[in-house]
């Protein structure tokens, strides 16, 4: 098909494999990668593109894109604050979201968590669930909403907390219950492909443990 992707967040634990995927599906001609530094992934079908997120709307002033897929986010730890978190999971995919859909954008794809509710009384799923609001608001022809569990995968940077988690799951997983279960971020990103190829209308909400099956 002859379809262009745009991703934000290539650089991270989902969108790493999710940008590979796109590079090799027949789906897309064109992938469009948007990033602060430079990739380490070079293709005919691959734009890198450096912007500054701030100015989102005044970089993809020349780009367009079918199907949008947003794998940002970071964690309180790593943001700081309250403010930096809620711009990088928050304000940033919500104005990817309004620049793509100027744009002719049709799909939006949002990594999101488990537990995303906006009226959660613990800060990350809260902003979580009003990214979720805010995106299906936009009224896109489809938005798929993906909320894992724990992710599983090489990292490349380091998360104490998350590493200990991990070790936990590994050793008493089998207590957990599916819903809860950690789940591996290749089975993410090839759901992210998946659901956006079937291209279904209205919004639509992947919980972890129906991921798993990818």
């Amino acid at each position: 098909m002859n379809k262009t992707a745009l991703i934000a967040g290539s650089t991270g634990l989902i969108g790493g494999q999710l940008l590979q995927l796109l590079l090799d599906s027949d789906r897309y001609s064109r992938v469009i990668a948007l990033t602060r530094q430079d990739l380490p992934v070079q293709h005919p079908k691959l734009t890198q593109l450096k912007i500054d997120f701030s100015k989102l709307g005044e970089s993809l002033d020349d780009f367009k894109a079918d199907d949008i897929y947003c794998c940002l986010g970071t964690t309180m730890a790593k943001a700081g604050t309250k403010e930096n978190f809620y711009q990088v999971d928050f304000y940033y995919p919500l104005l990817l979201a309004k620049s793509g859909k100027q744009r002719g954008a049709k799909q939006y794809m949002l990594v999101s968590a488990l537990g995303a509710d906006k009226n959660s009384s613990i800060y990350y799923n809260q902003v979580k669930g009003e990214i979720e609001e805010a995106i299906t608001k936009e009224h896109f022809d489809a938005t798929h909403i993906f909320r894992p569990s724990l992710l599983l995968g090489a990292r490349s940077e380091q998360r104490t907390g998350e590493d200990a988690a991990k070790i936990f799951y590994r050793i008493f997983g089998f207590l957990i219950p599916k819903k809860y279960k950690a789940i591996d971020s290749a089975n993410v990103a090839r759901a992210m492909l998946h659901f956006a190829s079937q291209e279904q209308k209205g919004t639509h909400i992947h919980e972890s443990k129906d991921l798993q099956q990818f």
